[in-house]
């Protein structure tokens, strides 16, 4: 139900946007309404071990999205719009989610401000994740960008703040960034599934408020942008279920269910990011670190502390008009971690895009991964993981 209100109170703002406007301009021409969507259907393999809970090392077709999004102008300085999208990746999705629903209005080039479910723009590619067809990479670094909990990290329910000061021909420009509201991480959200393979449940998920700011600095070389994004989360926390059988003794095999709650203390998230553009070619890199308390609360406590360090470098080339071709290297560390592959995440990524049309492209994507810390559940490696693996994406893409 809460989920329900969150999702009428992201769309309330283009209800009212449209009730606001004269009958008489309400035609499809005056609204400037466009609509716009794509699909991709991808499939992974793997040498190793099974990765991002598809049967991968087997070949796995088990990656599906389309996404349809429709906007419009029904007054020069307000834009409206709502994005919707499936989404199956292995045990991941299969379902149709709101990506963002919001209203903005631009008053001028320093100011503006966008409410409902909005993207939130910390990092420097959060805001355009969603958007397959913008980026020439199958999958993006995971220790920053992880496809399993993209959805509940791409918006928050609540508003930002937006705007460019021009700071002189000798300095550039500056834009800011501020945003607030509240985030949700839904109980079936992949940053759930080493729990649930634990045999721990959070049947309502868990929420908090966030705030954050984020600069991007246009620096008077062309092409040159340097940024910083600071996110803080207050999490609730929320209830959990926790269910083991009992393993020996006068009890083997009986099922124990207890019930907790999570506890965090508020996190704070920096983040440096950078990227340079010329003609044809493309360098950029970000660094962020999340830290903090977890405690699971049951019949005894159980602390976890956690300090996260992902970073990644990347470069691409376009070969020619149709062609390009990249690399990058990411590397995400729990430093709180004992030491062993489960304490890393290390990953070279050779990748192409090859663009048939403006509608059609296709992807291929190289992965030498070494470290265990993301994108695998021991579910589906029965036999344990294999501290290095070779990951291969083929990926198809229409838009429209």
């Amino acid at each position: 139900m809460k989920r329900l209100l969150a999702g009428a109170i992201a769309l309330a703002p283009i209800a009212l946007a449209l009730g606001a406007i004269p009958a008489s301009a309400q035609s499809l021409e005056d609204l400037n309404i466009q609509i716009h969507g794509y699909a991709t259907q991808g499939f992974l393999y793997t040498t190793n071990n099974n990765i991002l809970t598809t049967s991968s090392s087997n070949g796995s077709p088990e990656w599906t999205e389309a996404v349809l999004n429709v906007g419009a102008q029904p007054l020069p300085k307000l834009r409206i719009g709502v994005q919707a999208r499936y989404f199956l990746l292995g045990n991941f999705g299969n379902a149709i989610t709101l990506d963002w629903a919001a209203a903005d209005y631009k008053a001028n080039d320093k100011f503006g401000v966008r409410f409902g479910k909005v993207k939130v723009p910390s990092g420097l590619l959060n805001e355009t994740q969603d958007i397959d067809p913008s980026y020439m990479w199958s999958l993006l670094p995971q220790g920053n960008y992880p496809i399993s909990s993209r959805n509940s990290a791409l918006a928050d329910y609540g508003g930002v703040v937006y705007g460019t000061l021009a700071l002189g021909p000798k300095l550039g420009k500056l834009e800011y960034r501020a945003w607030g509201g509240e985030f949700a991480i839904p109980s079936n959200d992949g940053y759930w599934v080493s729990f649930r393979e634990e045999g721990i449940s959070f049947p309502n998920g868990d929420s908090g408020t966030t705030a954050g700011g984020a600069l991007h600095w246009k620096t008077p070389l062309p092409g040159l942008m340097l940024g910083a994004s600071l996110n803080r989360d207050n999490r609730s926390g929320g209830a959990l279920v926790d269910t083991y059988v009992v393993p020996a003794g006068p009890s083997q095999g009986v099922t124990i269910t207890t019930t907790g709650t999570l506890t965090l203390n508020p996190s704070d998230t920096p983040d440096f990011f950078g990227r340079y553009e010329k003609n044809r070619f493309m360098v950029a890199g970000e660094y962020e670190r999340s830290a903090g308390n977890l405690l699971l609360s049951g019949l005894s406590p159980i602390p976890d502390y956690y300090d996260i360090r992902p970073w990644y470098g990347m470069a691409s080339y376009k070969l020619t008009d149709k062609l390009t071709a990249g690399v990058y290297h990411a590397e995400d560390f729990d430093h709180a971690t004992p030491l062993g592959p489960s304490r890393y995440f290390k990953d070279w990524v050779i990748s192409g895009r090859y663009d048939f049309n403006q509608y059609l492209y296709a992807k291929a994507e190289q992965h030498f991964i070494d470290g265990t810390s993301v994108g695998y559940d021991a579910d589906l490696n029965p036999g344990g993981l294999q501290p290095n693996t070779k990951l291969t994406i083929l990926k198809m893409g229409m838009s429209f």
